[in-house]
């Protein structure tokens, strides 16, 4: 199994970062086109993101600061929902929030699509925060990337 770990500085404070990753709304500013959430732990984490159905449940949720979610894939074999934890620490800086993401327990094969996908989806996190939305999101999955498939 491996994991992918990053961070990214925003300009805005824990708190409004925070209403990004338990709120619908929030959420599918910058990530997915439809969100279902209940934001406690045990409750449900579901989210569309470009064809693919993203399910797990809430595990940890402290306001400002940190929440964690299990996460898979409807349909994977490899990544089946709640098979993964993603976690979003928020720490206070000077200007802002340092969010720190880590996503745990990923198949190996998985890896790079999630590197690329995370990297993605937190500019894109960056930008809502700061400037209210993220517009139009086109982006494709690396596993879903013509150039990047292998001939079978």
């Amino acid at each position: 199994m491996a994991e992918f770990a990053t961070s990214i500085d925003i300009d805005a404070e824990p708190g409004v970062v925070f209403d990004y990753l338990v709120t619908e709304a929030g959420l599918t500013a910058w990530m997915g086109q439809h969100a279902v959430l209940d934001a406690r732990p045990g409750g449900g984490f579901a989210v569309d993101i470009a064809g693919h159905a993203v399910r797990g449940e809430y595990l940890e949720v402290e306001r400002p600061h940190r929440v964690v979610v299990s996460w898979g894939v409807v349909g994977s074999a490899d990544l089946p929902p709640g098979a993964s934890t993603v976690e979003f620490t928020l720490v206070p800086i000077r200007h802002g929030t340092r969010v720190e993401l880590t996503h745990a327990d990923l198949p190996d094969a998985k890896l790079d699509g999630h590197a690329d996908g995370w990297t993605h989806f937190l500019m894109r996190l960056r930008c809502t925060t700061r400037e209210g939305g993220a517009g139009h999101d086109d982006w494709v999955p690396l596993e879903d990337r013509a150039d990047h498939r292998t001939p079978s």
